[in-house]
């Protein structure tokens, strides 16, 4: 595994289009996979304003998360995988929910009726290669 730059790994973050954002609920850990979008140092997702993360967003203003995404080819032993600590909270501007809201529409059928905007605070990745003998 060799370390990666953050700026390549907000590079290779942006390059997919599916991550799992990590975030506290009732005081244990929860996952959810979300399609996102990478705006300069913000990760931009899609939720429901009934929704554990955008709860929890509203309520105290902010709350930390975790995201992660990668890409492994099983067959080469090769892949890389970034993970982003930051803040995350609900985009209250009105031009940027719009913006946001054209560029980034949910895979799931159901109303997403918020943007959340993850601040890249912390920024790791990996890139793993074959190994050799």
């Amino acid at each position: 595994m060799r370390p990666l730059g953050r700026d390549r790994c907000l590079e290779l973050l942006a390059s997919v289009p599916v991550g799992r954002v990590v975030f506290s609920m009732r005081a244990l850990p929860a996952i959810r996979p979300v399609n996102h979008l990478v705006d300069g140092n913000t990760i931009v997702i899609r939720s429901n304003l009934g929704g554990a993360l955008a709860s929890a967003a509203t309520q105290s203003g902010a709350v930390v998360v975790a995201y992660e995404a990668d890409t492994f080819d099983l067959e080469a032993q090769t892949g890389w995988t970034v993970v982003v600590t930051g803040a995350a909270r609900l985009i209250l501007d009105a031009a940027l929910q719009a913006r946001y809201e054209q560029l980034l529409r949910p895979w799931v059928d159901e109303p997403m009726n918020c943007v959340i905007g993850i601040d890249c605070d912390l920024v790791t990745g990996y890139e793993l290669s074959p190994v050799t003998v």
